[in-house]
């Protein structure tokens, strides 16, 4: 349906079948108007003609769109279906990009062409209410009538051979209890990060120091273009994967097969976003969607089972990119953008969806922390985004999340001096660690205080125990974008110790017993003067995660060498932080032109055992693993294996695009695998690269998943 589709393309994109909801209700006949017919007939002109051929009856390279060839496909099916069928796939390498009227009008025009009266009511566009109609069906004998020259159609009456059913990993799915996602088997990537505590760490080792350099690629798919931050999901050999344009689709993750395909039909003004996580429990998978819904599908069939609204009626500014969690049979997840009043958690029934509780990560005034934002009335508060998923310990019975920064920071700038009133700007740059059964706040640990530099504490919270003055403690570790590591006292949040890992001059010191940080008053923005910070806004490490080996309590972690200019804006502008400043990039002083890092830190000894930097920027998070292989990717699209104990490089591919995700491990059949999704776009590592403008960028932008495996 493309002017320039390719034979392919256009001979195959309607044979398929989306797998969408079918209706337990009453099938009712279609209705739509001849306004919307004659919408469908412009649209069909520019976009689909050129492949289906001017009448819809099969052009040279796309199957017929009317009579018995498309209705044996069709016929009888919900008119919901053909509707999510043509926003994801049409047309041809630009699904998704016409509006709603215009794929409701292709409809209404399948729907007239095959035998649908034209009526007065308009065709809605809700999938719900489309759910409930279904297409027209056809005989046998009727479908005898048609005859066909197309390439994409088949010659009337031959019979095509019996083809044996492939096994599918789906028919031996079990469902995801409480206790997996707690101890997950060892080749099993069950939620962000792998397990409930955030490590990001793969206990399996087939592939070693010694045999990674044999790494070769097991298979690959292309994803529907945009960019891609997901992380993917495996159990029991099926892999979920969520791309761009609320697209999942479940594969096989031994071959990469399609198993099932579910594509998200968004409001004309949703922005899709990208989405770092999912999660599994039973047999549902749970999205965040970009018309801000969390949705639970059936991971058998792909199908919604509820969907629920997130957003209030009428709330602008807010989104979905950081993935849900789930703890206790609810499925928590985190709201991100610049919404009036701030942002929240909201926990649902996981059978349900039902709301069971709302967090709002600003306070109101009159709660705890409500008097930490100068005195502004709740409606001009803006921030403590949740950007990542959270961590849950079961035993102490909380979960743990981490608010980022407000980019209004103009209002906090100048204390007000009101007695009892503070700037601090709760709970931004903080660990919350709250009760999953209630949402209530059980404790709360402010990294940094009134952010004024966008170097915020948004990431991941990783549960780890730890050697603290010879005994064993549960400690919950997080870094900001400035590189240093705070733990915390996971049952209480009382401050422990801190480690830098050398990426930044904004902390000149620590409190040893309170973790309170001291910062230069010089380097707070400045209306006359250019102040410089290290590191960049964009972080010396941002949401691009961490990998934590239990087993010898190292810490891999991705950062940038930047530094940047907070440079006056002008007299009466606000500036990209409203403290009037705008931010812009330079090296740091003792740059010797390699911006980025990988360090090895070991938690318990509190150093660094290696730290290895290259010209290009790391743009991927970390996987390290049991055989002694640490993985990580960088923007000049190459992925590489280190030696997990010395830093040293023992295996390199290069990819067909930035990778802007972390790579998993998971087994199938005995054979370890280890994926990467690329899809570049995400601004933390493409705001870099103007300090390496030697390094290439992909002139056309693409997303795809790549597995690699050692020969069997």
């Amino acid at each position: 349906m493309s002017r320039s589709c390719s034979r392919a393309a256009c001979a195959t994109l309607l044979c398929g079948l989306m797998a969408t909801a079918h209706t337990a209700d009453s099938p009712t006949t279609p209705k739509f108007n001849a306004a919307q017919v004659e919408r469908g007939k412009a649209t069909y002109a520019q976009n689909c003609a050129s492949c289906h051929g001017p009448g819809l009856q099969a052009g040279e390279f796309g199957p017929p769109l009317k009579g018995s060839a498309f209705l044996d496909r069709w016929g009888g099916r919900p008119v919901a279906e053909l509707s999510t069928y043509l926003h994801a796939n049409m047309p041809p390498g630009r699904s998704g990009e016409l509006d709603n009227a215009a794929y409701t009008g292709l409809v209404a025009l399948l729907l007239s062409v095959n035998g649908v009266p034209v009526g007065a009511q308009e065709l809605p566009g809700d999938p719900q209410a489309l759910a409930a109609m279904r297409l027209p069906g056809q005989s046998r004998s009727e479908q005898a009538k048609l005859r066909s020259t197309s390439l994409g159609a088949i010659t009337p009456g031959v019979k095509l051979a019996p083809w044996p059913k492939q096994p599918s990993p789906l028919d031996h799915y079990t469902p995801v209890t409480d206790g997996m996602l707690n101890a997950p088997p060892d080749g099993e990537w069950l939620a962000w990060r792998r397990t409930h505590a955030a490590l990001g760490y793969s206990p399996l080792k087939q592939i070693t120091r010694q045999n990674v350099a044999g790494l070769r690629l097991a298979w690959s798919l292309a994803l529907p273009v945009g960019l891609n931050e997901s992380e993917p999901l495996v159990h029991d050999g099926v892999l979920f994967l969520f791309s761009y344009r609320d697209n999942v689709q479940a594969l096989d993750a031994a071959t990469g097969d399609e198993l099932w395909h579910y594509a998200r039909q968004l409001p004309d003004k949703a922005v899709p976003s990208t989405k770092r996580g999912m999660a599994l429990y039973g047999n549902k998978l749970f999205i965040g969607t970009s018309d801000r819904h969390e949705i639970a599908l059936d991971v058998k069939t792909g199908h919604v089972i509820w969907d629920q609204p997130l957003a209030p009626a009428g709330e602008t500014g807010s989104m979905l990119t950081g993935g849900p969690l789930v703890a206790k049979g609810k499925v928590i997840q985190g709201m991100a953008g610049r919404p009036a009043g701030g942002n929240y958690l909201v926990a649902m029934d996981a059978a349900t969806g039902k709301e069971v509780w709302r967090f709002h990560t600003i306070p109101r005034p009159g709660q705890p922390g409500g008097d930490s934002w100068n005195g502004l009335p709740v409606e001009q508060r803006q921030g403590a985004s949740i950007w990542t998923s959270g961590s849950f310990d079961p035993q102490l019975n909380l979960v743990f999340f981490g608010p980022g920064n407000t980019y209004d920071t103009g209002p906090l700038r100048f204390p007000s001096g009101k007695p009892g009133v503070t700037s601090d700007g709760l709970y931004t740059n903080t660990t919350l660690a709250l009760d999953p059964d209630t949402g209530q706040l059980k404790w709360y640990f402010q990294h940094v205080h009134n952010d004024q530099w966008d170097l915020d504490w948004a990431f991941e919270r990783q549960l780890l125990p730890l050697q603290v003055g010879g005994q064993t403690r549960k400690l919950v570790v997080t870094a900001g974008k400035i590189g240093v590591w705070d733990a915390l006292d996971a049952a209480t949040g009382k401050y422990v110790f801190s480690y830098d890992m050398g990426v930044q001059t904004l902390v000149a010191a620590i409190d040893p017993t309170t973790g309170e940080k001291q910062i230069d008053p010089k380097l707070l923005p400045d209306r006359q003067h250019t102040v410089t910070v290290c590191p960049h806004g964009g972080g010396g490490r941002n949401w691009m995660p961490t990998s934590y080996n239990p087993q010898t309590h190292v810490l891999y972690a991705a950062a940038q060498e930047t530094c940047m200019d907070l440079v006056p804006a002008g007299k009466d502008q606000a500036g990209f932080l409203s403290s009037g400043v705008n931010i812009t990039m330079r090296p740091r002083p003792d740059s010797d032109g390699r911006f980025g890092r990988l360090q090895a830190i070991n938690l318990d000894q509190r150093k660094a055992l290696w730290t290895d930097r290259q010209r290009a920027f790391q743009s991927g998070g970390v996987l390290d693993t049991a055989g002694g292989v640490v993985f990580a990717a960088a923007t000049d699209r190459w992925f590489t294996a280190y030696d997990d104990a010395t830093g040293k490089t023992l295996w390199r591919n290069r990819l067909t695009d930035i990778p802007n995700t972390p790579p998993i491990s998971f087994s199938v059949n005995n054979q370890q695998y280890v994926a990467i999704v690329v899809g570049y776009g995400e601004s933390a590592p493409s705001v870099f690269t103007v300090l390496t403008p030697e390094i290439s960028l992909p002139a056309a932008r693409s997303s795809s998943i790549w597995v690699f495996a050692l020969p069997k």
